[in-house]
């Protein structure tokens, strides 16, 4: 599939996004039972290169439906797992929503059920969030980290600052990902939608950032009214050594519309040059 340039989205990649769980792209799907849940997970096969697999993990609202085309851009190189978080796309639902340290606490029981290897963690949004208290909690599980634009910025930690920011970034988001969300708050039911945002604006990300030992990097849409240039930077700082990549053009969904672009920069993060902290 041919990506399109960032900050854009094609009918195609929404045909791939919505594919599930028929295969496509080199995509599969499949299920295991992780603490008692269904989950599902969207995956690539193993590209025989020895690279690390990567992980990519969805924010509140969405699935792994908006994530394939980064799984795509990723799977020449990188076995490439996209699980379901509990409630979301085609995972089973639980009786509650998780909060942050629920869904952590979750996938790092989906990396033993899957007897991973330490992996490339791939957090976009309140997964980053998810990821970040993962690697906190769970070090010897992490090899790298990304987080790419990740919430939420203090400036605006309440459900009216993010909600207001969401609705300006859907101005300056490709229309044709309007569809994957429609079918994610679907699935998940708009009461989930609206307690994990609940749980995002008290989770106070800071203090999981300043635990992360793994190689970092901090990715964002140079256009992203989420995670403006002085949150970015600050949660760049945060965590020791690392890195950040800015990618123009795109704005908050910057995993979906600029996939080119993210998975340059995890397979340079995890290049055999990078040396372990």
């Amino acid at each position: 599939m041919r990506l399109t340039p960032a900050g854009r989205f094609s009918l195609a990649e929404l045909r791939l996004a919505l594919a599930a769980p028929r295969p496509a792209g080199g995509l599969t799907s499949e299920w295991r039972t992780v603490d008692g849940l269904r989950t599902h997970t969207r995956r690539s096969a193993d590209p025989g290169t020895g690279a690390p697999p990567v992980v990519l993990v969805h924010g509140l609202a969405v699935s792994h439906r908006y994530l394939t085309p980064l799984a795509v851009a990723l799977a020449h190189t990188h076995p490439v797992y996209v699980p379901d978080l509990p409630g979301f796309g085609l995972t089973e639902h639980p009786r509650g929503a998780y909060d942050v340290r629920d869904h952590a606490d979750h996938l790092a029981a989906w990396l033993a059920a899957y007897q991973l290897p330490p992996a490339c963690l791939v957090g976009h949004s309140f997964g980053a969030e998810v990821v970040a208290a993962l690697a906190a909690a769970y070090p010897d599980l992490v090899r790298a980290l990304v987080l790419a634009g990740p919430t939420s910025d203090p400036a605006a930690r309440s459900r009216s600052g993010q909600f207001g920011r969401w609705l300006v970034d859907t101005l300056r988001e490709a229309p044709l990902q309007a569809p994957i969300l429609a079918r994610d708050v679907w699935d998940a039911r708009p009461w989930r939608v609206a307690a994990t945002l609940s749980h995002s604006v008290h989770n106070a990300i800071e203090a999981d950032l300043v635990r992360v030992a793994a190689p970092t990097l901090v990715v964002n849409g140079g256009r992203d009214p989420v995670v403006p240039a002085s949150w970015r930077a600050e949660a760049a700082r945060l965590v020791p050594d690392a890195g950040l990549v800015v990618v123009p053009g795109a704005a908050h969904n910057v995993a979906t519309t600029a996939p080119a672009e993210v998975a340059a920069a995890i397979c340079q993060l995890l290049s055999p040059t990078l040396t372990r902290r």
